[in-house]
């Protein structure tokens, strides 16, 4: 799919590191689809939220399940500066 958005520059935090290695996963797949509008295990009202964020700039978040059950977080800021992968308690 293509984005609809730039990520500007990616980043991920040890957590998300190494839960992604430990679950023999890439960060790759979730990137695209974060990048294409699809949001992951969001509520709808989080992931309207997201779609007026496109419009206004503000910023994004998606949420997914990686290979072993894992939740992970991807947060790209409202200038579209920067995108980091995290695990949910590193916020």
């Amino acid at each position: 799919m293509a984005p609809k958005f730039m990520l500007g520059h990616v980043v991920a935090t040890p957590g998300a590191l190494i839960a992604l290695t430990e679950a023999q996963d890439t960060f790759r797949t979730y990137l695209s689809r974060h990048a294409s509008g699809d949001w992951g295990e969001l509520s709808s009202q989080d992931a309207a939220e997201n779609e007026l964020s496109l419009l206004s700039g503000f910023r994004l978040l998606s949420a997914y399940q990686i290979k072993d059950g894992t939740r992970i977080w991807i947060i790209t800021e409202a200038d579209r500066s920067a995108t980091t992968i995290l695990l949910p308690e590193e916020y």
